[in-house]
């Protein structure tokens, strides 16, 4: 799943016109990048929500066959329901087992064939090092286990593993993805793995000027 839907305040007023994974980095949308990478990967299904100017991520991708995938679409309209509501929403759409999940909005080399989760896991997360924008970081990483709170903490990548098991008890409607994960690591039901090659979070037109050089 890519997840597709959000304004993208931060990058205005770029994306007053255009939705955040469209921008382009390089000559390439963000979006494009990541169907590419998973289609490399072997992933054949992806699912992409949609909610600002959503019709034009649709139009652009199409059903992803110019790209070797099947792409289907999960609209979130009037407005986005954060990542964990957006994940829920389109549960039924997903295949069953394990999904991996990618931030549209994120520009990385992560090699998404070697994505896994095992089988006592509800969440597999990708950590990188705190990039200066957020140096306090999100999570802790000991011995393969993500921790709420540890000496070395990590930025969480915004590529995941997850089993709808992480979703139980969860109703349709507009919620974050953290209070979930904070209770699979009480439960050491949350791994992660630290990721050290290219990753920028596109969130400002600062950042977006400086991966286009």
């Amino acid at each position: 799943m890519i997840l597709a839907a959000g304004r993208g305040e931060r990058l205005r007023p770029l994306t007053d016109a255009t939705p955040k994974p469209l921008l382009q980095v390089r000559g390439e949308p963000l979006i494009e990048r990541h169907v590419a990478a998973l289609a490399r990967a072997g992933m054949q299904r992806i699912v992409v929500n949609l909610a600002w100017l959503g019709s034009q991520i649709s139009d652009y991708l199409g059903d992803g066959s110019r790209f070797g995938v099947s792409i289907v679409y999960s609209d979130e309209q009037p407005r986005a329901l954060e990542t964990a509501g957006g994940i829920f929403r389109a549960l039924p759409l997903l295949a069953p087992g394990p999904f991996a999940v990618v931030n549209a909005d994120i520009y990385t080399d992560f090699p998404f064939a070697a994505l896994e989760i095992g089988a006592d896991r509800d969440a597999h997360l990708v950590l990188v090092p705190n990039p200066p924008q957020h140096p306090q970081g999100d999570f802790g990483l000991e011995a393969g286990h993500a921790l709420p709170a540890a000496a070395a903490r990590y930025t969480f990548s915004g590529i995941g593993v997850y089993r709808n098991g992480l979703f139980d008890g969860c109703t349709d409607g507009v919620f974050p993805l953290k209070p979930l994960l904070l209770r699979a690591m009480a439960n050491q039901r949350c791994s992660a793995q630290l990721y050290t090659g290219a990753w920028d979070d596109v969130g400002t037109p600062d950042r977006l000027r400086l991966l286009n050089g």
